[in-house]
């Protein structure tokens, strides 16, 4: 009887990290959608908040990490427990950095907002949505170990990089144009490339996902196809 008490209780704690990841991404995505609000709205004091809000989600970086450390610690994992929870303390650092570029997107926001705005906000909101829902469909894989949904994440990042490209060209043609919008056009560059980080991070979990299921790892694919040829090279 006290080893089905234990593991009951095991199996809580392994709800309980679930749970508190789940929640975790779903705070992320929040702030990624306010803080893309705040910029096309034009909305300051929202944008304000969601820097406040990133208090929150360091202390649930900080808790599900030790959550993660005391379940290894007492709990011995094996096999698949072990890999989901090794993985949840990597999966929990991308979400925190999410966070971050939230934070930095931002701070941004409230400088462009204090200016004439240079052009309608097209290409960004779409690429915050893409990577709110790369976020979502990477956590939803992991959770659910479902290694065919995670593989469809790592697709979508092309799309995030194709409208960051794009908007670049479009926003050096401004400042080519007109050396007055610099500022604002630098600026509208770099919330573009936090959003490409937001989608690198999405993909960094769907990536980490395919190893907990297959124990495959897909990482890094051109380092290693050239050391394979480097290697080839040299026998």
């Amino acid at each position: 009887m006290p080893s089905e008490h234990t593991d009951k209780q095991y199996e809580a704690e392994l709800r309980d990290l679930r749970e508190r990841l789940l929640f975790m991404a779903g705070k992320v995505e929040e702030m990624i959608a306010f803080t893309t609000r705040s910029l096309v709205e034009r909305d300051s004091d929202l944008a304000r908040q969601m820097i406040e809000a990133d208090m929150d989600i360091n202390r649930l970086e900080v808790e599900i990490d030790e959550l993660c450390l005391r379940l290894l610690a007492l709990r011995q994992p094996a096999a698949r427990d072990l890999r989901f929870i090794t993985l949840a303390l990597k999966i929990v650092t991308d979400l925190e950095r999410i966070g971050d570029e939230c934070v930095n997107i931002a701070r941004r926001a409230v400088e462009l907002n204090a200016e004439p705005p240079l052009k309608p906000l097209i290409d960004i909101p779409r690429m915050a949505g893409t990577a709110q829902e790369m976020v979502r469909q990477a956590l939803d894989a992991f959770v659910e170990g479902d290694d065919q949904k995670a593989l469809r994440v790592g697709p979508r990042d092309d799309e995030v990089d194709a409208l960051n490209v794009q908007l670049f060209r479009e926003l050096v043609s401004f400042m080519i144009e007109d050396p007055r919008t610099i500022t604002r056009a630098t600026a509208l560059i770099a919330i573009a490339k936090h959003l490409e980080r937001i989608a690198d991070h999405a993909t960094n979990i769907a990536e980490m996902v395919v190893f907990m299921v297959e124990g495959k790892d897909i990482r890094h694919p051109r380092s290693r196809a050239g050391g394979t040829r480097r290697e080839m090279t040299n026998s």
